[in-house]
Order: structure tokens, then C-alpha cells, then sequence
């Protein structure tokens, strides 16, 4: 058992309390400014060590700073070079300045929400004029999930019995991005002003492949006699370079062409070794995504005269073009690389607003007094007296 012993300061009594490890080494705790307070403390320890919970302070006073590069180092080989940018960059601009220097048993909760609270606020002068603007709730939540991520080590690690920053009510949500779709027409004729870029556009657009897995794409991968692609790396566009790893969700999957295309695509390929890129950049490699507002694509756009999209954008036009032919939810996500079709129908459950339409006039045609009292007057209801 735990015991309890007074002492004297400078700054008045305190008191001790000695206690046994698990493993039986003794040890102690100081610094109690009440009784009560060391009481306190004694019986915590006795029940964490009842319950297999305990954790020695010591192990606590590592710093968040000591733990977070083992952390970075298997974040960099579990997930794409991009997503491993965007998380190193977020720990060494909010997360180090803030938390770096301090040890893991002094994180507090309350502190961390404080802290989220201020990174997305926006400071203005009294005539309204910004001087600093707030991080964007995907910065914000980043961060977070930065630190979070550094903490849930130190509890697996048995540094910490739970992790101080789990659980916060303050996350910011992010708001969903409007989706952008075209016509099939408006597809049509962003092609034909796309030029010698036509063929790249129609793929984009009927066949929802992201930008990295569009470059990424070799001759090898278009299947023509199943009229499919295979879709199986992706070249993430790092600065100048390109970083080519697997695709977003680390899975091949076969993706459907339209006949049209692959007509095109067969000219297009002609006279290629079947190792070279589809759609190469200058000098034969990966090809740059074009400029947001003087590239070919932005030119094309506004040439064709149709809403002001980036060519992700034709990834959703996809969806859209697929919806309306009657294609269903399973198929589509395969198609788009989705996990699974739930992911699809919470991302476009825009385009299926006609089905509820569709279901109001079915309600209204079978249930409508006018149709029940006719189902009646035919004797032609189904249910049984």
C-alpha cells in the first residue's frame, strides 16, 4: 500500500507519497500542497495497478517532439508521398511549434481544443481588415489528426493510459465542394477544343480516372479486345517531379471504355511500344496538370463555353453521365475506385435526387384517394378482407 509522510519547504508543508511499482521497485511522488490531494493520488495508483492500468510518470515525460519522427517515418512508407507531404508539412508548421517542447502527461484536452479554436480563427482590426486569417478546416483538421496520431503512440507505447486529445467537440467540418457536370454535349465540345488533347478530355469524362492515374496510364493497360482499362499505378505531381506508387485506393480495378473511345485511343496509341505513357508530357514523361487559369485545359473551357471546371471535375461528370444511362451504384463505384458503394452514393447523392421525385409520383399513383377508391371500385385490391 501506498504511504503518505509530510515534509517541510520554503514555500510551507508538502507532502510525499511512496508507492510500489508493478514489478515491486519503489518509487515516489512529491510536490502535494494537501493531504487530501496526496490521498488522492494514492488510491489511483492502487487502482491502476488493480486494474492493469498503470503507467509510470516517468515514461510521460517524454516529449511529443521525441515520439513524432517515428510517427512520420511510418506514416512516409504507409501512404501516398502526397498525403506523407501534406502530414509532414502540417506537423512541422502547427504541430511542432505548439506542441513540440511538451511531454505527453501534460497534454491536456482542454488545451488541445484551445488550440484547435485558434488555429481557424481569423483576427480583424476594428475597421474589419484581416490580420491574420484562420486555417481552412481541411488545415485545421490535418493538425490535428497530426498530434492525435503522435498521442495514440505514446498509449500504445504505455506511456500514456489514454490519449489526451481524443475526444475534442471543437472540429471544424468541412464544407462539400459543389460538384460541377457536364453534358454530354458540353463534353463533347470541350474535346474538340481541347485539340490535340481531345482524346485525354473523352477518357477524363467517361471514364472518371483521377489526373495521377491518367498519366500514369501505358499503352500495356488498354485492354481493347475487353474494352477495358486497367488501372493500377498513379503519378502524383510533387513540385516539378512526379511520385508514382499505386493507386488512392491501393487496388487495381478495371475500368469500362465506351467503344467510341477506344476507336480513338487506337489512333492514338499507334506506332507506341506498349511500356510508353498513353498521354506523355514533353520529353515522353508524366504530363504536367495543366495551369488553373492559362493552361490548355482552362483555354479549352472557356473556348467551349461551358461551366468553369478543373479536370477532376470531369471525374464527377462521369458519375453523372453513368447515373443517367441507368448505371448502378456497385458498378459505378468499382468503376470510380470507391471502397465501396456507400462512399459513392454519400459523394453524388446529389445525382440521385430524380429517384426521390420518382418515388413521390409512385406513392402518389398507387396510394392517391383517386387510385385507392379505383382499386376498389375494380375489385382488383390486394388485400384480403
Amino acid at each position: 500500500m501506498a504511504t503518505i509522510s509530510a515534509y517541510s519547504t520554503k514555500s510551507g508543508r508538502r507532502y510525499r507519497v511512496r508507492y510500489r511499482t508493478p514489478d515491486h521497485r519503489q518509487t515516489d511522488k512529491r510536490g502535494f500542497t494537501t493531504k487530501r490531494e496526496a490521498e488522492a493520488f494514492a488510491a489511483t495508483v492502487e487502482v491502476q495497478k488493480l486494474t492493469g492500468n498503470y503507467i509510470a510518470p516517468t515514461l510521460g515525460r517524454i516529449t511529443v517532439a521525441e515520439l513524432a519522427p517515428d510517427w512520420l517515418r511510418r506514416k512516409e512508407s504507409d501512404v501516398a508521398p502526397s498525403n506523407y507531404r501534406t502530414l509532414e508539412s502540417a506537423w512541422r508548421i502547427h504541430v511542432e511549434p505548439k506542441w513540440g517542447h511538451r511531454r505527453v502527461a501534460d497534454v491536456e484536452l482542454g488545451e488541445v481544443e484551445r488550440w484547435i479554436a485558434e488555429m481557424g480563427r481569423t483576427v480583424t482590426d476594428r475597421d474589419g481588415t484581416v490580420i491574420t486569417k484562420g486555417a481552412g478546416a481541411t488545415t485545421v483538421l490535418r493538425a490535428y489528426g497530426v498530434l492525435a496520431g503522435v498521442l495514440d503512440d505514446a498509449v500504445k507505447s504505455r506511456r500514456l493510459a489514454a490519449n489526451p486529445a481524443r475526444g475534442v467537440e471543437n472540429l471544424p467540418k468541412k464544407d462539400r465542394k459543389r460538384h460541377v457536370y457536364l453534358s454530354a454535349a458540353d463534353v463533347d465540345r470541350l474535346a474538340t477544343e481541347a485539340k490535340t488533347n481531345r482524346v485525354l478530355v473523352l477518357v477524363l469524362a467517361y471514364c472518371g480516372l483521377r489526373w495521377g492515374e491518367l498519366v500514369a496510364l501505358r499503352v500495356r493497360d488498354v485492354e481493347f479486345l475487353r474494352r477495358r482499362l486497367t488501372v493500377h499505378d498513379n503519378a502524383v505531381q510533387l513540385g516539378v517531379d512526379h511520385a508514382v506508387g499505386r493507386t488512392k485506393s491501393r487496388k487495381t480495378r478495371s475500368v469500362p471504355v465506351p467503344q467510341f473511345i477506344l476507336d480513338e485511343l487506337s489512333a492514338h496509341c499507334r506506332g507506341k511500344a506498349l511500356d510508353d505513357l498513353v498521354f506523355p508530357g514533353p520529353g515522353g514523361g508524366y504530363l504536367a496538370r495543366p495551369k488553373s487559369t492559362r493552361g490548355w485545359f482552362a483555354g479549352a473551357v472557356k473556348r467551349a463555353k461551358v461551366q468553369t471546371i478543373t479536370p477532376h471535375d470531369l471525374r464527377h461528370t462521369t458519375a453523372s453521365l453513368a447515373v443517367s444511362a441507368g448505371v448502378n451504384v456497385l458498378a459505378l463505384a468499382r468503376m470510380l475506385g470507391h471502397t465501396s458503394a456507400k462512399v459513392t452514393l454519400d459523394v453524388y447523392a446529389d445525382l440521385f435526387d430524380d429517384d426521390l421525385d420518382a418515388v413521390a409520383v409512385t406513392l402518389n399513383q398507387r396510394y392517391s384517394p383517386q387510385s385507392v377508391g379505383k382499386v376498389w371500385a375494380d375489385g382488383t385490391s390486394d388485400t384480403t378482407p
